[in-house]
């Protein structure tokens, strides 16, 4: 077998990086598939075949995604029952008094209607008569980078000022060390396509996403010795990410499903996954 060496969060690792791909080839072929995403907030970009309906379901369902999954399925739920059949057609023909008094009796957790009408006065204000938010995203990406950190820290933060009503519970704060769990899920439904993540950004390269930190891939990053950092933020993020591109440069979010979704399951756990490598 041959090992490669490669160095992680400042110490050095020796570890056989074709035999990682191997045993997350054989959990994406095993988990990485439609009929095992139920139940998830993903689910609800599979009714939408426009890319500017998809988006902006995309950003209302991963905005909701904290809680208890059936809660945040129920929540989303709510919210695009008012939209009816086009979320962007609805945003297009409504005014922003008309969007809070239509949320009015929204409640979510710490969100409220009013944080929900904030956020789609954003994206309302952002993508005016033509435009969308891969086209709002895309203009904060920079030749030469890596990944998408900083187009993500000026995505929220023009979020955030064309809000007409604050809304701190559904956007992070863009200066402080969030790791922007929802928003960067938010980038993997939109900008992967395969059988789980229905993609539709092209604008976008899948090699530059990052990890959407949960505590099950914080878990997985803290047992592989990819991460010592206790305290889930952006830093943790990005040195996970940095193992998963070496392991699939092209898409390093490739195995983020079903690493997931085997700690969900509690199928098997990590350690059991990969104690055939030799380190």
């Amino acid at each position: 077998m041959v090992f490669e060496q490669r160095r992680f969060v400042g110490r050095l690792l020796i570890f056989p990086v074709g035999g990682y791909r191997q045993a997350l080839e054989e959990l994406y072929a095993k988990y990485n598939r439609r009929e095992l995403v139920h139940p998830d907030p993903i689910e609800f970009l599979y009714r939408y075949s426009d890319p500017l309906d998809r988006e902006l379901v995309a950003l209302i369902s991963s905005s909701l995604a904290f809680g208890r999954v059936e809660c945040i399925i129920c929540a989303v739920e709510k919210v695009l029952s008012k939209m009816g059949r086009s979320p962007r057609g609805y945003l297009g023909s409504r005014k922003l008094g008309e969007i809070r008094k239509d949320f009015s009796n929204f409640s979510y957790r710490f969100a409220d209607g009013d944080q929900l009408a904030g956020l789609l006065s954003a994206v309302k204000s952002l993508i005016g008569d033509g435009g969308s938010l891969e086209d709002v995203f895309a203009s904060f990406l920079k030749p030469g980078e890596k990944s998408a950190s900083k187009a993500l820290e000026g995505f929220t933060s023009e979020l955030h000022g064309h809000a007409a009503l604050p809304c701190p519970n559904l956007l992070p704060n863009p200066r402080g060390n969030s790791a922007m769990k929802r928003l960067n899920l938010f980038l993997r439904w939109m900008v992967r396509g395969d059988e789980v993540d229905p993609g539709g950004w092209e604008a976008v390269s899948p090699s530059m996403l990052i990890v959407p930190l949960d505590v099950h891939l914080h878990r997985f990053g803290l047992l592989l010795g990819l991460t010592e950092r206790r305290s889930a933020n952006m830093q943790t993020a990005l040195e996970i990410t940095d193992f998963f591109r070496e392991i699939s440069p092209a898409d390093p979010l490739r195995y983020d499903f079903a690493v997931n979704r085997m700690a969900v399951r509690g199928d098997r756990g990590f350690r059991e996954l990969f104690q055939n490598i030799d380190r």
